[in-house]
């Protein structure tokens, strides 16, 4: 019996045993093979950790590095609510101060609450960091941080169990999280705002579950160039002890952040704030709805100055609106009169007309396939020379009809019309021209005088810059070179000859022409300058809407280019339905004249030595 008895114990000791080691079996067939992904990965989240390194985004200088944009560092600061217990009170007065808030709303948010999420589980707040606090400066932070420290709750602490001290530890320590960002910020405010562009903060969440920003260009330089700005984030996988500390020995992957590059522009800011000031005292004067000044080195197409009145701050959001676009590259409008340059040049070039041919303007009313074109005055006979002095209509109108639609359209197209330049910059308008299938009776006579075409204000003086470049059309240069924070040049962008549009001896004869428009007898006297020769061309366009023209709304502009034998810059300014006269060489003459003077100074541009004699004001000829 005994022995039997023996016989079974040990029986079912056996049987215990090995259902023993069978469910020690299924365990770890279990935990090394059912669950074997979802383990490790919970292993890794506990000991490992990765660390998103952000680039720095590249600063905007102009043509001198002056900054334009750059970033200051700053910080992101969050709390985990769940480290708090029931402290609230006493954090939220020591952090109320730092964060420019009141203790009753902190307290509310230091204070985990329960909702039920999208599954239908119940979770805390208290499981996420709250954020408290964006942009806050280095300094702040650090000072906060020595006050969450030194946190005392009035309470002998030695005295306290050790899961209590604990608790306390953890939430002076661990509870407050600061991630380092970086804040866009415009030193020069509003100056070239619109060629700049302004950012906008896209908000991630990183690995630690805390909200973190990126900064995305959204107009202008910021958004066209983003990345090359933005630069390439870097990455550090790690792992960590129990008490979340890194181990340095056991770190994976370092592989460092890019940084981004700085844009280096061809703007000039001097030049930039000259234009501005010139075109803020015009929207006094004149109270146009808008003002535009373009700079543009001729023989390199460099834009020196790009400026739109109103304007934004990039670093003010409540600045921007539809309002304050960059009506440069935006906007199409009829260049009315500055247009002629293009059907005259062209005639000139195919040797159809000379400047001393004469049209017969008549008298102001020219009838032509059912349509009266009118000039400004009654005109009788005019030279192609005198045509381009007085501006007459009639006359271009003649001209356009001798060059014929196949050359107008050709010419125009060759001038950059109906394209775009390729400036880099978002929101650049094609303008309006038309195959010639598409044409009325009426265009060719139209067109030559800047109707039934449609233009942007730099299509418009990258063609005269064409001019008074020899014929040679240059695309509109904007970026001058891409380099490391430190200096050291990436790339470089060099001047581009797109086409030449007409020969030296057509564009010498047009550069002729142009000078007798800012001479007494021309229309715009108020455009010439003491110590140079400018070539210029006036532009006065009735306002077109929902395709009739409106009386009384004009838009009304002056391009010209100086020295004018030898031209350093080229200038365009356009003002918008000016109130106080509407002809383009009354109004935007006298602004010309004013940005000149001061870049001509400013840059050191020598005089003309033909202009420093004691000789008597010059006059346009007879027409």
């Amino acid at each position: 019996m005994s022995s039997q008895l023996q016989k079974f114990r040990a029986n079912l000791f056996l049987v215990l045993l090995a259902l023993g080691f069978a469910v020690v079996a299924a365990q770890l067939i279990n935990l090394q093979v059912v669950r074997h992904v979802e383990l490790s990965r919970e292993v890794l989240a506990n000991t490992q950790r990765e660390f998103v390194q952000a680039p720095r985004r590249g600063d905007i200088l102009d043509a001198n590095n002056n900054i334009l944009a750059t970033c200051v560092p700053v910080k992101t600061i969050s709390i985990n609510p769940s480290l708090i217990g029931g402290l609230q009170p006493a954090v939220a007065r020591m952090l109320a101060p730092f964060l420019h808030t009141n203790e009753e709303a902190l307290i509310k948010k230091l204070t985990p609450t329960v909702t039920r999420n999208t599954a239908g589980k119940w979770e805390t707040n208290g499981l996420r960091y709250v954020r408290l606090a964006k942009n806050m400066p280095e300094d702040t932070w650090q000072k906060m941080y020595v006050a969450m420290t030194n946190l005392t709750f009035g309470v002998v602490e030695t005295n306290l169990p050790k899961a209590q001290r604990i608790f306390l530890n953890n939430l002076r320590y661990h509870a407050l999280a600061a991630d380092a960002e970086q804040m866009r910020v415009y030193p020069l405010g509003s100056l070239a705002g619109q060629v700049v562009g302004f950012p906008r903060v896209e908000e991630t969440t990183n690995a630690a579950g805390r909200a973190v920003s990126q900064i995305i260009g959204c107009e202008g330089v910021e958004y066209a160039l983003q990345k090359q700005l933005s630069g390439v984030a870097g990455w550090r996988s790690t792992s960590r002890d129990k008490k979340n500390l890194e181990l340095v020995s056991l770190r994976d992957e370092d592989v460092p952040a890019r940084d981004g590059l700085d844009v280096v522009l061809t703007i000039d800011t001097v030049v930039q704030h000259i234009a501005e000031a010139a075109l803020a005292e015009a929207m006094v004067k004149h109270s146009p709805k808008s003002a535009t000044c373009v700079v543009m080195r001729p023989k390199t197409g460099e834009i020196l100055a790009m400026a739109s009145l109103p304007n934004y701050d990039p670093g003010q959001p409540n600045t921007i609106s539809t309002n304050t676009r960059n009506r440069v590259i935006n906007d199409v409008v009829e260049p009315g009169s500055t247009f002629k340059i293009v059907v005259v040049s062209g005639a000139l070039n195919e040797k159809i007309v000379s400047l001393n041919d004469s049209f017969y303007c008549e008298e102001g009313h020219f009838a032509y396939a059912g349509k009266i074109l009118h000039d400004h005055e009654a005109y009788g006979n005019l030279t192609t020379e005198g045509i381009i002095t007085k501006s007459s209509n009639i006359g271009a109108a003649k001209i356009g009809i001798r060059l014929g639609e196949e050359n107008l359209f050709k010419y125009a197209w060759n001038f950059g019309f109906g394209q775009r330049t390729g400036i880099p910059l978002l929101g650049e308008a094609r303008g309006f021209l038309y195959p010639v299938k598409s044409w009325s009776k009426v265009s060719l006579a139209q067109i030559p005088m800047g109707h039934g075409v449609a233009v942007t204000r730099l299509q418009m003086i990258q063609a005269m810059a064409a001019i008074a470049n020899r014929g040679w059309l240059m695309r509109p240069m904007l970026v001058k070179q891409l380099q490391r924070h430190n200096g050291a040049v990436v790339q470089t962008y060099q001047p581009e000859r797109v086409r030449q549009v007409v020969g030296d001896e057509a564009c010498k004869d047009m550069v002729t022409a142009l000078k007798t428009v800012v001479l007494k007898g021309g229309t715009s006297p108020e455009a010439a300058l003491k110590n140079y020769e400018v070539a210029g061309k006036t532009g006065t366009a009735q306002k077109a809407e929902h395709g009739v023209y409106v009386p009384g709304k004009f838009i009304s502009s002056f391009i010209g280019f100086f020295p004018a034998d030898n031209p350093e810059l080229c200038i365009s300014v356009v003002l918008d339905e000016p109130k106080e006269g509407h002809y383009g060489g009354k109004v935007c003459g006298p602004v010309f004249k004013d940005i000149a003077e001061q870049c001509a100074g400013y840059l050191n541009i020598p005089p003309d030595p033909k202009m420093m004699t004691n000789a008597p004001p010059l006059t346009a000829r007879n027409p």
